[in-house]
């Protein structure tokens, strides 16, 4: 008598799905006016909700192309004991009007589709999960930022990198 082993499906990315997450990801850093200002390379703001403290978001300018720009989106100065600092590198796209994570934390390339289990325990939509992280970060950024404390920008001339 043989025993029927049913494998697993492969996990599958849902294109529409993170199309439409990147599409509104997008729209949420347009609304922190990041992508408005021209010559902008930092921006900071506090966090807080009356007199809870939850951190400071720093965002830089790390690369300008014609159609692309990388941000890396940095919390620090976190109010919570337990709370991990959360960082980002996003990858802007203007022509598609999409913004998509291209590392978080140590990670430096974030498959699309992971193998699991894996070396590092990744799950198979991580790509999926962390864009969705950034969605919420950036809807708390924007519920609970206020005023920017600082910003800086390069001359005409400099350039970013």
């Amino acid at each position: 008598m043989s025993e029927w082993v049913m494998k697993p499906k492969p996990y599958v990315p849902d294109l529409r799905r993170l199309g439409a997450l990147c599409d509104s990801n997008y729209q949420r850093i347009a609304r922190l006016r990041l992508l408005e200002t021209p010559g902008l390379t930092v921006s900071e703001f506090e966090l807080y909700r009356e007199t809870e403290y939850f951190g400071r978001v720093q965002i830089q300018l790390l690369q300008k192309a014609r159609y692309t720009e990388t941000l890396l989106l940095e919390q620090t100065h976190n109010g919570g004991r337990w709370l991990n600092n959360p960082q980002m590198t996003v990858r802007v796209y203007h022509d598609a009007n999409m913004a998509e994570v291209i590392s978080c934390y140590r990670d430096r390339h974030i498959a699309a589709v992971n193998n699991y289990p894996n070396r590092f325990m990744h799950h198979p939509d991580e790509k999926m999960q962390i864009n969705s992280f950034l969605a919420d970060w950036l809807d708390f950024c924007l519920r609970y930022g206020h005023a920017p404390l600082s910003q800086s920008a390069w001359s005409a001339g400099d350039e970013v990198l």
